[in-house]
């Protein structure tokens, strides 16, 4: 079981911890929410918790709770641009379906 990274995305990952002052990774998360089931959570994060799995990617760490992992696996984080918008996008394998505003997921 694994998460992963693009090289756009890790060096977003890079640069927001260089600006937060550090810093050990970045957090992925699910949590039971939105209008398809789940909602992916982001958080950076200055120490792995006991429950966390850290895997390295790119250069940077991904820590992903145990309790998500089983709905993460697989998925690669993806930095894009969509006209004016940019931000982190999903490519999760588990996903069955997602809402229409892209924020929550089933599977």
């Amino acid at each position: 079981m694994a998460v992963s990274v693009t090289p756009k995305a890790a060096a977003q990952i890079r640069k927001a911890l260089v600006k937060r002052g550090g810093g050990v990774g970045l957090r992925l998360d699910v949590k039971t929410s939105g209008c398809s089931g789940y909602a992916y959570a982001l958080e950076f994060a200055d120490a792995p918790a006991p429950e966390d799995l850290v895997f390295e990617c790119e250069g940077v760490q991904l820590l992903v709770s145990a309790q998500s992992l089983p709905l993460l696996d697989g998925t690669q984080l993806d930095w894009v641009r969509e006209g004016l918008n940019e931000g982190f996008k999903f490519d999760n394998p588990n996903a069955a379906a997602t809402c229409g505003c892209g924020e929550s997921f089933a599977v």
